[in-house]
């Protein structure tokens, strides 16, 4: 444990010193596709019925700390509130505006402009290949992608988004997740991705070129809603298939991310999918 710590701020100190659309047809296809071992695509609905958070077996395992959980209760009733009441008929405005093709465009400017948060990490967790893939990825996208509004990198070259943040680095590296929180506005989450959100959003390079902040909040809002856009069932189906859609909530993103802490690679997707 202490070892890991202490290359971890090793390498923090390091990098803190040395470092300041052709595409629907492929991307519909890899959107509703999750990669398995026989390439075989899945419906959305059978991973959520087969998932193993109805494993009678896996439930009796579930872990959560969640000892503030009406206070959570409070703050998930407001942001279903604020989702039926604002981010819906935005989300349906929105839409109606833009065609999918430019929506998924957009997803993947704003997935590409987010690279360096994905560098950082992957380099943290000592993934120097998908560090690579990354920079690669970049490169490509930024280029021959047209300022990251296409994603050549994944369609042409088989560059999958290698995902990494600062809550899954934390959690690498043997952090635990602390308490479970609903944050307003922001949604599930917990202590570790939540002090991982706030180093991500100081490691990503619109806080360098942009001073206000109400400039920043707005393009992560906008880029919250382009993404809405782009999965407008997710929510909802999880409202209508859950008993109580508190806890569902709660078990769906904690199973979630340690998944993605543990590289699952059913967690390898599209950079525009929730």
């Amino acid at each position: 444990m202490y070892p890991k710590i202490i290359i971890l701020f090793t390498l923090l100190l390091l990098l803190c010193c040395s470092f300041g659309c052709s595409q629907k047809g492929s991307a519909v296809a890899f959107q509703d596709v999750v990669i398995e071992d026989d390439e075989v695509p899945v419906d959305k609905m059978d991973m959520l019925l087969n998932d193993d958070f109805f494993d009678e077996e896996k439930v009796v395992e579930q872990i959560y700390y969640d000892p503030l959980e009406p206070m959570n209760r409070v703050f998930f009733e407001f942001n279903d509130k604020l989702y039926y009441w604002f981010l819906s008929p935005l989300n349906t405005a929105y839409t109606a505006i833009l065609p999918w093709d430019i929506r998924f465009s957009i997803g993947n400017f704003v997935n590409n402009l987010a690279a360096p948060i994905r560098l950082v990490n992957n380099l943290l967790q000592l993934k120097i290949k998908d560090a690579g893939v990354e920079i690669s990825r970049f490169l490509i996208n930024s280029t021959l992608g047209v300022f990251g509004f296409g994603d050549p990198a994944m369609l042409d070259f088989g560059l999958a988004p290698r995902e990494e943040d600062f809550g899954q680095t934390l959690g690498y590296w043997g952090v635990g997740e602390g308490v479970y929180l609903c944050v307003p506005i922001i949604g599930p989450s917990n202590v570790r991705d939540l002090v991982g959100f706030t180093a991500d959003a100081y490691t990503h390079p619109m806080v360098y070129y942009i001073d206000e902040l109400y400039v920043s909040a707005g393009y992560y809002a906008g880029s919250r809603v382009n993404l809405l856009s782009l999965n407008p069932e997710v929510y909802e189906d999880l409202k209508k298939y859950s008993l109580d859609p508190y806890v569902s909530m709660r078990q769906v993103y904690l199973e979630y991310r340690r998944k993605k802490i543990d590289d699952n690679p059913m967690q390898r997707r599209s950079d525009n999918e929730l």
